[in-house]
């Protein structure tokens, strides 16, 4: 697990940008996996800037999103499918089929769940995950408590993920109590994962999952056990880290040919 404190959101967001962009440069078909909320948004304004001034391609990439409300009906506006159209899809040249999410209004949750496991490892798996996470370290929808094997599922989010969300919706009431979510053994399958962290009110998880102990009730801390794993945080979400400066040292003497 590499940890890089930076000074803002926008050179995390350069910094993700980089690394996506040279992952579609050696690999066009790449497989992105795409969270929502407003960690990823400095990468996706990067990204769209890049591909409107620079050309950055995505014509042959693919796209999977992390999660989706269950019981909003099609084209809801805060419904992840139209969230991640609206941040991200629709302002670069990704094919709209290209573009998957998980099926929060199917009649079979549990079938249409396994298909979407299967969407992408017939793509070959996802090539670099993009990841928030919540105040109480969860990733994706992975609650406190969820196994550290899960696939993708359904989950019932926890009040203090409905009342974080709750900004979106007109009132707490109308965000959904359950989600279709990739399950950390999925999201542990990306070869390459990003967490973005901002703000000192993700200070604690940060802290917590970057050196604290792997467990379910903090699950972005199963990270540690993946082989490539970049922490990109403000100095805000660094605020509690004990090896911070170590941190710091390590990125600045990092030779200039590894990348992240």
């Amino acid at each position: 697990m590499e940890v890089v404190i930076l000074p803002s959101s926008k050179q995390i967001g350069i910094m993700a940008a980089d690394a996506i962009a040279a992952l579609l440069r050696r690999k066009p078909n790449a497989v992105l996996g795409l969270a929502t909320g407003s960690s990823p948004l400095p990468i996706y304004n990067e990204l769209a800037r890049r591909h409107t001034e620079e050309g950055l391609d995505f014509s042959q990439a693919h796209g999977f999103a992390l999660d989706e409300y269950v019981g909003l009906e099609a084209g809801h506006y805060e419904s992840y499918k139209e969230v991640i159209r609206r941040e991200f899809t629709n302002r670069v040249n990704i094919a709209p089929e290209n573009v998957h999410g998980p099926d929060g209004s199917a009649q079979d949750i549990t079938a249409a769940c396994q298909a979407y496991e299967d969407s992408m490892m017939a793509l070959g798996g996802v090539d670099l995950q993009i990841l928030g996470v919540g105040t109480d370290g969860h990733i994706g929808f992975n609650e406190p408590g969820s196994s550290l094997a899960s696939r993708t599922r359904i989950k019932t989010l926890i009040e203090q993920t409905r009342r974080d969300n709750a900004r979106f919706f007109n009132s707490i009431d109308d965000v959904p109590h359950h989600v279709v979510t990739q399950g950390l053994g999925t999201i542990m399958d990306a070869k390459h994962v990003v967490l973005v962290a901002t703000g000192a009110q993700k200070a604690q998880a940060v802290r917590e999952f970057v050196e604290g102990p792997v467990s379910a009730m903090c699950a972005a801390s199963i990270l540690q056990m993946h082989p490539h794993v970049t922490i990109l945080v403000d100095e805000a979400a660094a605020s509690s880290l004990k090896l911070a400066d170590y941190y710091r040292h390590t990125f600045d003497n990092k030779p200039s040919w590894q990348g992240i």
